[in-house]
């Protein structure tokens, strides 16, 4: 009898662990969106050995993303991640101004060029090829696209050697209402959250830097807090504090 119940105690357990291994939520969810430490490790892994200089959050035709700057060697990287699935939505590198020299021979004809374009962009359609010149160096700066990406190229024009690169794939504007905010009271508590509690004394909604976003003032003890909360996610954008005496 004991041995019986031995059998099913084990079995209940490995049941257990099971369902735990299956309810374990995933990365990347609608209701779970990614978090700024799972975008720079995903940023780190596609510049690898790249440092990351900057990341902020912005919404890119109606689609809240993450823009992140990056450097490695003599080249600066920008890289755009939609935030609700941390789909890469857009990639470029330039080479820094300074290591571009104006070079030496004849400038390459146009057709090499947009075959050199052509091996960039996986064979790609060409829609536009230009000559330039800018603080003396001379280069051809190539439009094409394949697919649902649009790539635009520059090319030194007397090396031939690719100087920036970029691609950027269409991104579909949300389906819901663009003005669908969390409400005041959802804005309150995030800002009561932050502080510890206190008093609400004033809640307004503006734009700021193209982003919508509830301001929350609220005074605990001594300090009056000045929060701005993301009008979208509830996420805290910027704490300021003063003393209530000044």
């Amino acid at each position: 009898m004991k041995k019986h119940s031995r059998t099913a105690a084990i079995f209940m357990i490995i049941c257990l662990a099971m369902a735990n291994v299956l309810c374990v939520p995933e990365t990347v969810s609608a209701k779970n969106p990614v978090t700024d430490q799972q975008i720079r490790k995903l940023a780190k892994k596609q510049v690898k050995g790249g440092r990351i200089v900057e990341i902020d959050q912005d919404y890119e035709k109606g689609v809240l993303v993450y823009e992140i700057e990056m450097l490695k060697g003599k080249k600066e990287y920008q890289l755009t991640y939609r935030a609700k699935d941390a789909k890469l939505i857009s990639y470029g590198w330039e080479i820094q101004s300074f290591y571009v020299r104006r070079g030496r021979g004849r400038i390459i004809s146009m057709d090499k060029c947009r075959k050199l374009a052509k091996k960039q962009t996986s064979n790609g359609k060409i829609i536009s090829t230009v000559l330039k010149r800018s603080h003396g160096v001379d280069f051809y700066k190539v439009k094409a696209q394949k697919g649902t990406k649009k790539y635009e190229l520059k090319f030194h024009a007397r090396t031939g050697k690719l100087l920036e690169y970029e691609w950027e794939s269409a991104t579909k504007k949300n389906s819901g209402n663009s003005r669908n905010y969390i409400s005041k009271e959802q804005a309150k508590k995030a800002a009561l959250e932050r502080t510890g509690g206190g008093t609400v004394i004033k809640v307004k909604f503006e734009m700021d830097d193209g982003a919508p976003v509830y301001e929350v003032e609220v005074i605990r003890g001594e300090v009056e807090y000045e929060i701005k909360v993301h009008a979208r996610t509830g996420r805290i954008l910027e704490i300021d504090m003063d003393s209530v005496y000044d």
